[in-house]
């Protein structure tokens, strides 16, 4: 696939962006959700690259305050998928990573030198925490696909969130974010790059448009996400604008994490 059909697939039936490209854009912009892999493992070799790209990220005050867990087991991901809504990729793939907000590393190094450690309670600490840890996930995912992987992040981590942290032997102050599941695309299944919104409704110049305005784009755009619904042979009923405000019409409608305030804080999060 060339460069203009990659930028045509991200835009779906908006008028096609004129950008400038390098090898790293047109990676990205090469992106899908995969949700079928091969059982072939994910070699130990790529692990370590795939962890010394997340530890490039950026963090806040060089803190890093995230950790990951590489799971292997075939039970504690088959586990981990029921506790994430019976996402049965979950536990097909060779390989799931849990991205942590760690605060309890902190907590540790302040103690081990003399020092209060009364700041991990506010709730900034814990945005630090989720933002880099974020910041890491995107950059392993984007040096997995440069190693011929591909893969889904996995927010249902956060459907139970207690009960993922006792499965992983969770302390205080750590809190499971997301999951991420790699390995080779199993080529029976291919997956296709997902248009997303046109860019007139995410980029806004020196203050924001009014929201009246991005419905316009939506508009455009929920007729780009009807094509790539036939496209993929896939039966979705209504709209994309339908599709997210169903997800967001009841508490129920958020799986579980209706409840995150409360697991949080039993997970040893005052979030002041």
């Amino acid at each position: 696939m060339n460069r203009d059909q990659l930028v045509a697939q991200r835009y779906g039936r908006e008028e096609m962006p004129s950008v400038a490209m390098s090898a790293v854009i047109e990676q990205l912009l090469s992106h899908r959700t995969v949700r079928h892999h091969l059982p072939d493992p994910v070699p130990d070799d790529a692990l370590r690259a795939i962890v010394t790209a997340a530890q490039s990220a950026s963090t806040s005050s060089n803190l890093q305050p995230w950790s990951v867990i590489a799971v292997r087991s075939p039970d504690t991901k088959a586990r981990l998928a029921a506790l994430a809504g019976d996402q049965a990729h979950v536990a097909q793939a060779p390989l799931v990573l849990i991205w942590l907000a760690d605060l309890a590393r902190l907590e540790a190094v302040a103690q081990s030198v003399g020092l209060t450690r009364d700041g991990l309670d506010y709730l900034e600490m814990l945005l630090v925490g989720v933002i880099d840890a974020s910041l890491a996930a995107q950059n392993a995912m984007a040096a997995a696909e440069s190693l011929g992987l591909s893969g889904c992040f996995i927010g249902g981590m956060r459907n139970q969130a207690a009960q993922v942290a006792d499965l992983l032997g969770l302390p205080p102050k750590v809190f499971a974010v997301f999951g991420m599941t790699l390995g080779k695309e199993d080529p029976a299944h291919p997956a296709d790059i997902k248009p997303r919104l046109p860019q007139a409704v995410v980029w806004h110049n020196e203050r924001y448009e009014p929201v009246a305005e991005q419905l316009r784009g939506v508009a455009a755009y929920n007729q780009s996400m009807a094509d790539f619904y036939v496209s993929q042979g896939m039966n979705v009923r209504g709209t994309w604008a339908v599709h997210s405000s169903k997800r967001i019409a009841t508490p129920e409608a958020l799986t579980g994490r209706e409840a995150l305030v409360e697991a949080l804080q039993t997970l040893g999060f005052p979030l002041k």
